[in-house]
């Protein structure tokens, strides 16, 4: 444990046993994103991906997390994140956001994706990729970094960098994870005063940047979970869990473990057998 928030450290085996629920998780994406067509329902997405995560022997993070009653978070267009499986169907051009969550003997694997289904309008397609590219920054930033806060700092960096003005949301944040989904530290992305803990080897954390075509202000709905953009602007998430080694990164969730996006970068990956 490290600091007055009690931040679990794991070891290099804890780590890797979180490795195969980030696997199972990085699976799951992969078959919701195969499945994710025009005339698909956000419910058979979600049975898509329990069926993955049943079939690995692992068991869903979100399903009864609070009360939450599916196995992934489907949101569209408007829907920032926490977005309730249903009827509603998937239609061409729609901006959807995709989030999920894995345990694997007690140990815990949290990813997103974002994606425009089919042909879609360039600037829905530019957020995607702008959101992406801010999460691989933050994620990055934690390689010799000092403090957690430099996540907020390379995805604000990145964002800014651009020719398109996005919202950052602030009311939802990165977080640490292992056995549990959601622990401390929390994991900002936007700069802040003081820059949080300091980097350690050991933590794992959720880096999962959303941004928005506008205002980053948002509300709950009347559901209890499903956060949408307060100007109905289109929204994106991308999340990956990243373990913090001596000399190098290893993202969990990332079937490569994070060697081709970080290497772009020159950051070095680890990915211990």
């Amino acid at each position: 444990m490290a600091g007055r928030e009690r931040i679990e450290l794991k070891s290099l085996d804890e780590v890797r046993a979180m490795r195969r629920a980030g696997l199972v998780v990085a699976a799951a994406l992969a078959e919701v994103r195969a499945a994710l067509v025009p005339g698909a329902t956000t419910a058979q997405l979600d049975a898509v991906a329990a069926r993955v995560i049943a079939s690995s022997g692992a068991t869903p993070s979100f399903l009864g997390y609070e009360g939450y009653p599916a196995t992934i978070c489907v949101s569209v267009n408007d829907e920032v994140v926490h977005g309730i499986p249903g009827e509603r169907v998937v239609r061409a051009g729609d901006l959807v956001s995709v989030d999920c969550g894995a345990i694997v003997d007690g140990w815990h694997g949290d990813s997103a994706f974002s994606t425009v289904v089919g042909e879609g309008d360039p600037a829905d397609e530019a957020l995607v990729a702008t959101t992406e590219a801010a999460m691989w920054a933050g994620v990055a930033a934690l390689a010799g970094g000092d403090r957690i806060g430099v996540v907020g700092e390379a995805v604000e960096d990145l964002v800014d960098s651009g020719p398109v003005r996005y919202g950052i949301v602030q009311d939802y944040v990165g977080h640490g994870i292992g056995t549990a989904m959601h622990q401390p530290p929390d994991v900002p992305n936007y700069r802040l005063r003081p820059r949080g803990h300091r980097v350690t080897p050991g933590m794992v954390l959720a880096v999962e940047p959303m941004l928005t075509r506008g205002s980053g202000d948002t509300h709950e709905l009347a559901d209890g979970w499903t956060v949408v953009t307060d100007d109905g602007s289109r929204a994106a998430h991308w999340e990956h869990t990243v373990a913090v080694l001596e000399g190098a990164l290893w993202v969990l969730t990332a079937e490569d473990g994070g060697a081709a996006r970080l290497g772009e970068r020159g950051v070095r990956t680890a990915t211990p057998v």
